[in-house]
This record gives structure tokens, C-alpha cells and sequence, in this order.
């Protein structure tokens, strides 16, 4: 069982749900989010709150990520899981130049963060494999819309699919070290950022479900995996569409809303 798991994006949706079941196995959670009262409440209500470790930040805060990875490792003594979970997602049209603002903060958010999230925690886990500790894994979470692009949110389709190619690239660096590199490709779990949408959602799954399943995949150092595993069957499917039928398909495919005046 890990014992020592960092997580950002851990305020809501897949970010509590997974911290809430590594904290019930007795894990001690580092919770990166940006709001403070919302990281409190959170660690309030977890197993033994006084073990876990809150740090409000903003993911696209390089250094004060670095800071925080530094103290996690001093006050548990090395790291076993770091889960880049932090995320958004917002509709978005490319003849709109008011939305490349929103294309910057997306990337940033869920690409570059990600490689920000990991980089710090890199030596320690080397450190630790050399020394025989075989569970230090890195996790990156991408997404089904990261397999395709998907009319309306081209930001995301891209971060997610920056995120797949990100870690794979990372996998292969790591390979000889000993630290397994982790690809969750989610489908559509039960959260805030699915409950907006007002499209069909097929195969939805409970955020703490999800959870279960991801924490067991990355107990064993799986490389790449889609939950729910329906969702991959489906993603496999639309990987083999030539394009013209793809765009057949999708051309009429509801649109994430757009924010007006962002």
C-alpha cells in the first residue's frame, strides 16, 4: 500500500476522490489545490486529518509547486505516488482570438503543470529505487478526449492528448530507473466538471469507483489505462475510423459551452 501519495487538482472530483481512497488506506495525502478552506474541509473530513499536508497553490506556480514537493519529502521522510491530476476544461473556437487566452491557460494548467508536478519529485524517486523500493510511481491524467479531437474543445483534446504523448515519452526515460510512469485516460466520471455538460455521457461513472479502479492500476504500474474500460473499447474503435468518417461523425457533435466575454 502507498503510504506517501501527493495529489493536485485535489480539492474536487477525481483529484478528492482519489484522496479520499488513498487517506481511508491509510496513506499520508499531500492536497494541492488553490483555495485553503477548501483543502481544509477536505482534510477534515479524511482519516486521521492531522497526518495529511495542505498546499494551496496554483498549479501554473512552478516554484511554489517545487516548494511544496520539497516539503512533502522532508515530513514524510521520501514520496511513493504523485498523482498531476490538476485540471480544467472550457469550451473553445479558434476564430474567436479572445479564446488563445483561454487555449494559454488550459495548456498551461494541464500540460506544462503536469511536468512541474513530477520534475521535483524525480531524484528522490531514483534515490529510492536504487535503494530496492519498487512503488514509486508518477501518474499523469489524461483523458478519452486526449485520443481524438473533439469539435469545440480543441484546447483540451489537445492538453489531454499532450498529457498521453508527455507521459509516454517520460515512461520510456524512466524505464531503467525503477519509477513507473502511469497514464489514467478517464471517460466521463461523475464530477463538476461533467455535471455542466448537457450532452449524453455514456458509461458515467461514480467518482469513487473511478478512484478504486485507478489506485488498483497504479498499485501495479500499469502503463496506460482507460476507465471505464467501455470507454476504451470506444476510444480504440474511433482511433481506427479513417478520418473521413471520423469527421463525418463528430462534424455535428454538441459543442462544450463557451464562456462569453473570457
Amino acid at each position: 500500500m502507498s503510504k506517501r501519495v501527493f495529489i493536485t487538482g485535489a480539492s474536487s472530483g477525481i483529484g478528492a476522490a482519489l484522496a479520499r481512497h488513498y487517506a481511508e488506506q491509510g496513506a499520508m495525502v499531500g492536497l494541492v489545490a488553490r483555495h485553503r478552506d477548501v483543502l481544509q474541509q477536505l482534510a477534515a473530513g479524511l482519516p486521521h486529518p492531522q497526518r495529511h499536508r495542505l498546499y494551496p497553490l496554483d498549479v501554473t506556480n512552478h516554484a511554489a509547486l517545487a516548494a511544496a514537493a520539497a516539503d512533502f519529502i522532508a515530513a514524510g521522510g521520501g514520496v511513493d505516488v504523485v498523482i498531476a491530476n490538476a485540471g480544467i476544461s472550457q469550451g473553445t473556437l479558434t476564430e474567436y482570438k479572445e479564446d488563445l487566452p483561454v487555449f494559454e491557460r488550459i495548456l498551461a494548467t494541464n500540460v506544462s503543470a503536469t511536468v512541474a508536478t513530477f520534475a521535483p519529485f524525480v531524484a528522490t524517486m531514483k534515490a529510492q529505487a536504487r535503494t530496492g523500493d519498487r512503488g514509486c510511481r508518477l501518474v499523469g491524467i489524461g483523458s478519452v478526449a486526449g485520443i481524438r479531437g473533439l469539435p469545440g474543445a480543441g484546447a483540451y483534446s489537445a492538453s489531454k492528448a499532450a498529457v498521453i504523448s508527455y507521459c509516454e515519452s517520460l515512461r520510456v526515460e524512466l524505464r531503467s530507473s525503477g519509477v513507473r510512469v502511469v497514464t489514467i485516460a478517464p471517460g466521463y466520471i461523475d464530477t463538476p466538471m461533467t455535471q455542466v455538460n448537457t450532452y449524453p455521457m455514456p458509461f458515467l461513472m461514480p467518482a469513487p469507483r473511478f478512484a478504486a479502479k485507478a489506485a488498483a492500476d497504479i498499485a501495479r504500474g500499469v502503463s496506460y489505462s482507460v476507465i471505464p474500460w467501455q470507454m476504451g473499447v470506444v476510444a480504440k474503435l474511433l482511433r481506427l475510423l479513417p478520418n473521413w468518417a471520423y469527421d463525418l461523425a463528430f462534424s455535428k457533435a454538441p459543442h462544450k459551452t463557451r464562456q462569453a466575454g473570457h
